[in-house]
This record gives structure tokens, C-alpha cells and sequence, in this order.
């Protein structure tokens, strides 16, 4: 059984259909997606359609709590505040009521077992869709922020646009990273994958080239709010 898990696709459709695409072609029998689908990209409402035309599960992350109900203070840099919520309301603008009503109604984390692995999934942690895991976390941290189901063998996470892969106490620890906006420096759409096979365990990270200049381009034909500054991001990686 090959599982993929996708997340922060953040509106970038172009990136989305070529993480697709690749699924595809590795052979994957179950895609996951773990949030973030519409907000800060110039096709949000593709975006959520490729993800809807999926059939999956598919849960919230803090974008799409953004979309429905705005940007709060104190969640954002407050210089920054009034600019995303502008960016947000753009985004509502792209989409339709039953888009909304679907995002609203969404799942916060997806606990299941494969083949007698039991994998634990979410956005940001558990409990939180806004709280931050970073690559270089103690220990500690790890544990006390991720890994909430003792009967999960893998954890996966999303959020922090940087994927990783780390053990702790026997168990898997995977960031998946981003389909849309990578924050790690490194150009290509990010999604992770889990392979479990008469009792042997596989996970990697796969990273995916696709038309970023499209992307910069439809930033610009939309009018899209914050064009310049996310035309930079998607073209270094780096915010």
C-alpha cells in the first residue's frame, strides 16, 4: 500500500496538478490532504476543485480558518495583518458559498490503520492548527506537541512549509512540507509518502518541479492583492 499526503497547496493549482501527476506515476493507491488549499495563491478556486475531484479525506489547516472567518490579531505580524485580511477577502471573492460551507465543515486530524500500521495525521499538531513544530525541535517537544495517539507508529504534519523526516522511541516523525509555497529554499512542490509492504515500513519526501513563472504570472493577471511579495516567495522558496 503507497499512501501520499499533500497540504499547503495555498492556491498554487499549477503546482497541485503537477504533484498529481507524479502521484500518478508512482503508483500511489491513497492521497491525504492536510489543509491549507485556497488561501494566498492566484487559483483558489481551482484549487479546491482539484481537491474536492479527489473523493478523499481531506482536513482543515489555519488558512482555511482563515478563509472562513479572517485573519485575528495576534496570529499574525500585526504590520502585516491588514494586507492578509485584504488577500483574504480576495480569496472569498474567488469562491462560492458551498465552497465555504465545505471548508467550515472540514476535519481537524485523521487517525487510521493500514496494514497494521497505525498513522496519526494532522495540520499543525493535534490540539492546534496555528501552533509551530519546527525541523530542529528537542525532543521533548516533538513528543509533547505531535505525538498525541500512543498507538500511532507515524506521525504526519504540514504547516511549516520545511519537510523533514525524524525517529523518536521507535516512531516516524514526517513535515510533508508544501505542494504551493516551499519555505525551505528549494524551488519544487513538496508532498510526502508513506509505504507499507508485508510489514516493512517506507517514508520519503518527494519534490516535484513545476512552472513557476505560470504561477508568477497569474499573480499579476488576477490583480491578485499581494502579488509582488508572493511572486517572490514562490520564486526563491524563502519568506
Amino acid at each position: 500500500m503507497k499512501i501520499a499526503f499533500i497540504s499547503d497547496i495555498h492556491g498554487n493549482a499549477i503546482a497541485l496538478e503537477a504533484v498529481l501527476e507524479d502521484i500518478e506515476k508512482q503508483g500511489i493507491d491513497k492521497i491525504y490532504v492536510l489543509g491549507d488549499i485556497c488561501y494566498r495563491g492566484p487559483e483558489p478556486k481551482r484549487s479546491l476543485d482539484l481537491v474536492r475531484s479527489l473523493h478523499t479525506e481531506v482536513i482543515k489547516g489555519n488558512a482555511d480558518e482563515w478563509v472562513v472567518r479572517g485573519v485575528r490579531e495576534g496570529e499574525v505580524p500585526e504590520k502585516a495583518l491588514e494586507l492578509m485580511n485584504t488577500e483574504r477577502q480576495w480569496i472569498v471573492e474567488q469562491l462560492e458559498p458551498s465552497d465555504i460551507d465545505y471548508l467550515i465543515n472540514l476535519p481537524t486530524q485523521i487517525n487510521f490503520m493500514i496494514e497494521g500500521v497505525e498513522i496519526s495525521a494532522f495540520h499543525a499538531t493535534p490540539m492546534s492548527l496555528f501552533d509551530i513544530v519546527l525541523p530542529n525541535a528537542d525532543d521533548n517537544q516533538i513528543e509533547s506537541s505531535l505525538m498525541h495517539a500512543p498507538e500511532a507508529q507515524v506521525y504526519v504534519y504540514a504547516h511549516i512549509h520545511k519537510p523533514y523526516i525524524r525517529f523518536l522511541n521507535g516512531k516516524v516523525i514526517m513535515n510533508i512540507g508544501s505542494v504551493g509555497l516551499p519555505f525551505d529554499g528549494l524551488t519544487k512542490a513538496s508532498y510526502g509518502s508513506v509505504e507499507i509492504e508485508d510489514g516493512h515500513l517506507k517514508t520519503s519526501i518527494r519534490r516535484v518541479s513545476y512552472e513557476l513563472e505560470r504561477v508568477v504570472a497569474l499573480y499579476h493577471e488576477v490583480n491578485y492583492p499581494n502579488a509582488e511579495m508572493m511572486s517572490k516567495v514562490i520564486r526563491t522558496a524563502k519568506i
